[in-house]
């Protein structure tokens, strides 16, 4: 096992699901990391490919063939996929969680059906094309720390979104040792930490928000009025924490306007993901500790269209959308590729020659 293991970094993460007006489902997120750069790969994985889960304990744990070929992309190991669409429409992804999750230990006469939080998209990927199937796999498996500290504590973990082009869309949670909680994720938002029943019912702090403008009021003679458009989301939280991200990301996308087609979903994904898009300095008290050649502590944008199976990215070097369409990849006869988020590290300018 690799170092990688035991300086897993800190993710910050905002996920969004969209469904347009022709029944498109789109799976939308950012990934954060302040510290360095995530060492991101386009992962292009085919059929039949035989995969292993390491073990916390440099062991071999769960292995399996896939059934799927998929697309994805790593976080800090090529074998890490953060978030990634398969061929039949199923797109998995992870969000740093925290303090509050907690999975089963590491135990020797289990391992042949344990695989590591961090290998746990790419196993979903690889085997299932259905959220309901992803359910019953889950069922067979325990998922087990990357890593356990000096101090014989585990590294903090995830939580997972799962979501199918049928509709499915789940949040998976393992708390308390392993315990496997599913819950169906109804608003179509995810962030980090507390748990999702918790941001859930933080919601009802915000009730009173409305879009457009409040009304203007007369009190003994003094009228007070707005002062400009937008007055109905006064008290919308602007933080990165997320508890208000997951907030400013609900009430942002329930109200915006439903897309007619998969494309214009996809625009909107992009446009609605902008707003959390967290500047490197923030993160930083001290600028002196900024890292280097590191822009933005948003490191990439991903915007799947689970229907018309197409991967969409943008990052932090290079704003321009790429896209990969999994329709015109044959996974049956495809290679194994890794292949670089961007060509180069400097966002390219087209430049406009005025004559």
């Amino acid at each position: 096992m690799g170092t990688y293991f035991l300086t897993t970094p800190i993710y910050s993460c905002t996920g969004i699901s969209i469904v347009s007006e022709d029944k498109k489902h789109i799976q939308a997120r950012t990934i954060e990391w302040g510290e360095s750069i995530l060492l991101s790969n386009l992962i292009i994985s085919p059929q039949k490919k035989q995969y292993q889960s390491p073990t916390s304990k440099g062991g071999k744990g769960h292995a399996w063939t896939g059934k799927y070929g998929f697309v994805g992309i790593s976080l800090v190991d090529n074998t890490f996929i953060g978030e990634g669409v398969n061929e039949a429409g199923l797109s998995a992804g992870i969000f740093f969680f925290p303090g509050h999750g907690s999975l089963a230990p590491y135990d020797a006469k289990n391992v042949k059906n344990s695989i590591i939080d961090m290998e746990l998209v790419r196993w979903a990927l690889s085997n299932f094309s259905t959220v309901e199937e992803v359910k019953e796999g889950l069922k067979k498996i325990t998922v087990t720390p990357v890593a356990y500290k000096s101090d014989g504590t585990p590294e903090p973990t995830g939580h997972w979104r799962i979501a199918d082009s049928k509709g499915g869309n789940i949040v998976i949670e393992i708390v308390e040792n392993g315990k496997v909680n599913i819950f169906e994720n109804k608003v179509g938002v995810l962030t980090n930490s507390p748990d999702y029943q918790w941001q859930l019912k933080n919601l009802n702090n915000y009730v009173n928000l409305r879009p457009g403008s409040t009304k203007s009021l007369e009190i003994n003679g003094i009228t007070l009025s707005q002062f400009g458009t937008g007055s109905g989301f006064l008290g919308l939280p602007g933080d990165i924490t997320p508890p208000s991200r997951f907030v400013r990301a609900f009430f942002h996308l329930k109200n915006d306007y439903i897309p007619k087609t998969g494309y214009n979903a996809v625009v909107q994904g992009f446009h609605l993901l902008n707003n959390f898009d967290i500047p490197i300095g923030i993160e930083f008290p001290d600028k002196k500790y900024i890292p280097e050649n590191l822009p933005s502590a948003t490191q990439w944008t991903s915007v799947i269209d689970l229907n018309n199976k197409e991967f969409y990215y943008h990052t932090m070097y290079n704003n321009t959308i790429r896209k990969i369409d999994l329709k015109k990849i044959n996974f049956a006869t495809v290679k194994e590729q890794i292949i670089p988020l961007d060509k180069g590290n400097k966002q390219p300018f087209v430049e406009i020659n005025i004559k």
